[in-house]
């Protein structure tokens, strides 16, 4: 089996439509927490603060991986993609398959 780069470009345009979808979506949950006392009571506060909290953690790791889809996507236009960025070596088609976004083979990335 060999390594299909356009469908790996498919699958990474995709993925990196999706999670800019759900970034826009959520951005409402990320914004500041108005607090309010006589309009909110304390835990509620504290929830709302605990929740926008999460929403920005999460916001921060789709930015992350949005970041890496990008990376991706310059490697398959420089006829770099699916080599390991430390060793050279082939990354393993499975390795792809589950991590489209890759960078290193199994064995640099244990290192």
């Amino acid at each position: 089996m060999t390594l299909d780069c356009k469908q790996a470009q498919k699958n990474l345009i995709a993925r990196r439509k999706e999670l800019e979808q759900l970034s826009e979506n959520s951005a409402e949950a990320r914004e500041t927490v108005t607090l309010d006392q006589a309009s909110v009571g304390r835990l509620s506060r504290m929830d709302a603060i605990q929740q926008q909290a999460m929403a920005q953690a999460t916001e921060r790791q789709r930015a992350n991986e949005i970041s890496r889809i990008e990376n991706a996507l310059k490697r398959l236009d420089d006829d770099e993609y699916g080599f390991c960025v430390q060793c050279d070596e082939d990354i393993s088609l499975k390795r792809l398959e589950i991590d489209p976004a890759a960078t290193h083979c199994i064995k640099c990335a244990g290192r």
